[in-house]
């Protein structure tokens, strides 16, 4: 079996990767665990700049997240 094998490109007639498949890909990726199935569609069906608007969207919402929860705690 050749593990060195390229992803195929994806023909027109193929789906694009959903937002939930990208927003699913790009959690797994904030936590490091991620299927070779799912990385290879990523790599096949997903386009980069979903991933960048997704993933930008997810670090603000975790930086938000910690900022609030930090307020909560912290005595004003």
């Amino acid at each position: 079996m050749d593990d060195n094998k390229k992803p195929e490109t994806p023909s027109k007639d193929e789906p694009e990767s959903s937002l939930k498949d990208v927003a699913g890909s790009v959690a797994a990726a904030f936590i490091g665990v991620q299927s070779d199935k799912n990385r290879e569609r990523d790599f096949t069906k997903g386009k980069f700049s979903h991933f960048v608007v997704v993933g930008l969207i997810g670090v603000v919402l975790f930086v938000g997240a910690l900022i609030a929860i930090v307020n909560l705690v912290l005595p004003n």
